[in-house]
């Protein structure tokens, strides 16, 4: 179930047209009293949230979500007409999990749902990866080469970990500022790349496992190097 908390009726009709159309389950709300007494009676799986908003505006409603223990975790994408890197930042940093600017494509807007959705949702705790020499442990934070401990950054080691969980998908440089960094369409960045350079160095020759993808990104091989 996607509830949609979005004071103005015919972008709040048209979203959940569109997201019933590709078989997801809606409930629409025009004020913020209104999804909250819906909230007492079924949790959504994800929510779409306006900023400016009668009553009580989006941030406020967000923050109040993140202080509730059972609303803590809940997925939330932020719906606004306000495009500047402030409002951006300020919806990210409250606990949104991702930002759509009004006008949006409703195609765009199910497949960023979606995105949230697998980036949210409860997977097994995975111990450890391993591939040839290389053994890396979220659980005890470490990267072994050869059974040798490696010391690398945190940095470093959310963008191994990041890139074993997809191991053999390309990741793209995009994709990879997000999840590491928290940031969003800087295509020149440079730090990727340095951080990629420092961790082949540190692996040695399983750092050849970190496959250069040209003008996409970046992947962990399948195979043995």
């Amino acid at each position: 179930m996607i509830y949609i908390l979005e004071d103005d009726d015919s972008i709040r009709k048209l979203v959940i047209y569109a997201l019933e159309s590709q078989n997801m389950s809606a409930e629409g709300f025009a004020e913020p009293s209104a999804f909250w007494d819906a909230l007492k009676k079924q949790m959504p799986d994800l929510l779409l949230l306006d900023i400016m908003l009668p009553v009580q505006d989006g941030i406020s409603v967000l923050k109040q979500l993140r202080k509730r223990a059972n609303t803590q975790n809940l997925p939330v994408i932020m719906l606004t007409a306000k495009d500047t890197e402030f409002d951006r930042v300020t919806g990210l940093d409250a606990g949104a999990d991702d930002y759509i600017s009004k006008p949006f494509g409703m195609m765009e807007l199910v497949a960023r749902i979606r995105a949230v959705l697998r980036r949210t949702q409860k997977t097994p705790v995975v111990t450890e990866y391993r591939i040839g020499t290389l053994c890396v442990s979220p659980e005890k934070h470490t990267v072994e080469v050869g059974g040798e401990q490696i010391a690398v950054t945190n940095k470093e080691f959310s963008l191994l970990t990041v890139l074993l969980e997809n191991k053999g998908l390309v990741m793209t440089r995009a994709a990879l500022l997000e999840r590491v960094w928290g940031l969003y369409a800087e295509p020149e960045n440079r730090t990727l790349d340095v951080h990629i350079r420092s961790l082949r160095a540190k692996l040695g020759n399983a750092g050849k496992f970190i496959e250069t993808i040209r003008g996409v990104g970046y992947r962990i091989s399948e195979e043995s190097p």
